[in-house]
Parts: structure tokens; sequence; C-alpha cells
């Protein structure tokens, strides 16, 4: 059975119900996916946007609540570090090679603790071979340090099978991959901020800083948002021509 029927040149163009049916109903699923990669493509765009604005001069946090501080918000903070309870987040990898980020909690002056991301330390060849993480070549400081950086989350993993929340004895360092604040806080036995810091590169006590914008390109999903749209009009052009056939000569 045919929607319509009516000749072009020797042949009729006569599409099916059904073959008309699911070209519409895959068409409208690749047009949402396009607008779906589209969107995301724009959301990547605003947070990268945000990244880059995070390299301004940093404001003083001062006694605000971090929580009240956007994403990538630039801040410069004072406190001491506590170089007796440092994380290793592992699964960081720079340039191809395996290694850790070392997670560090500063302790503000009224007491809070803010975790700072210190930067990436390469594998030591042995998972029973953790490497050295020092504070100006000792263990243990207790002066106030000044330093700045751009407020973020914790690195996410995309496998669930890939992180592993730090234990909560009393061993230290202690390798973690992909964990939540909730859990870095339950391992410190101390509540500690919404936000961690990824610290600058011109601020002290650090290690490989090479940090880059979340996620994919904006230009790879917009890319991709055109494949589906692509997609969508290949689809109709095919049904066009399925739909022409040729025309049974008429009965004399």
């Amino acid at each position: 059975m045919t929607i319509v029927s009516f000749p072009i040149g020797k042949r009729r163009f006569a599409p099916s119900w059904w073959w008309t049916l699911l070209t519409i109903a895959v068409c409208v699923l690749f047009v949402r996916l396009g607008n779906w990669q589209w969107d995301r493509g724009a959301h990547v765009q605003a947070e990268w946007d945000a990244f880059t604005r995070g390299t301004n001069v940093p404001m003083p946090l001062g006694a605000r609540s971090l929580g009240s501080l956007p994403r990538y918000g630039h801040i410069s903070v004072t406190g001491t570090w506590d170089a007796a309870h440092q994380f290793l987040i592992d699964n960081r990898s720079h340039d191809g090679e395996a290694g850790y980020e070392v997670l560090t909690p500063l302790q503000l002056p009224d007491g809070r603790v803010l975790l700072v991301d210190r930067g990436w330390v390469a594998f030591t060849g042995s998972r029973a071979r953790l490497p050295i993480i020092t504070i100006q070549g000792t263990q243990a400081v207790s002066q106030a340090v000044s330093l700045a950086g751009r407020l973020d989350n914790p690195p996410v993993g995309g496998l669930a099978f890939g992180r592993a929340a730090p234990t909560t004895d009393s061993l230290w360092p202690k390798v973690t991959s992909f964990p939540t604040l909730a859990q870095l806080a339950l391992a410190l036995h101390h509540k500690v901020e919404p936000w961690m810091l990824l610290l600058d590169r011109a601020s002290p006590d650090g290690y490989l800083r090479d940090w880059q914008p979340p996620g994919l390109s904006p230009l790879r999903h917009w890319s991709y948002a055109l494949q589906w749209w692509l997609f969508a009009v290949t689809l109709l052009v095919f049904w066009v021509i399925m739909s022409i056939r040729r025309q049974e000569p008429r009965a004399s």
C-alpha cells in the first residue's frame, strides 16, 4: 500500500506506508541525537570559557564560603599544609605516562580544610613503592603558606569499576582512584570544603601542573551533531530513491 503515487518520466514515485513510517522514525531519532550533541557542545564550550576565565587575577578567599563560588573560580588562600595526610589519586596520566595526582589538605586560619591538587607525579614502576611526596623537602610543615588556584571537582572516572575509595585506617599517604569529596573527608575524619583547588603553576610546593579543560572539545560534539543530521538527510535521499519504481505497463 502506497501513500502517494505519481509518474516521474518512465518511472513512478510510490513510497509504501511501512517504509515511510520507518524512515520518519529513524530521521527523528537522528535529528534528536544531533540536537543533543549540539547542545552538549554548547555546554562544554561554556565550561571551557569558564576554565579560561579562571586564569584571571585570583580573588582572596577570606572568610567567604567556597560553596558560594563558581567552578573554576580563581582564588588565593593562606593556610597550613597537612603533609602527614596526603592522597595519591591513581590512574592519572600525562603524555601517555602513568602516574598519580597529589592531593594535600590545607588547613585555613578558621579551621576549614581545603583539599589542594598539587599536580602530577610519575608512577615508580611498582605499586609497593609509592612516590615520595614532600613539601619543601620535609614531611611536616607548620608555617603558613599563600597560594592560588582554580576551584574544581575531583577527577571523575568513566567506569565504575575503576573507582576505589581511600581506606579509613591510619596508613598514609593513601592511594585512591576517582574518589568523591565525601570519601576523602571520611578518610581524613574531617569535613572538607565543597571544592578542591587546582594549584597554579606559579604557586609553591607543587608538582607537574598542566591543567586542561574538561571533556571533549566542543568542536568534536558539534561535528558529531553534523554527522547525525547528515545521516538523516542521507536516509531521506535513500527513501526517495527506493520509492521510485518501474511503471507497470498498462493493459491494452
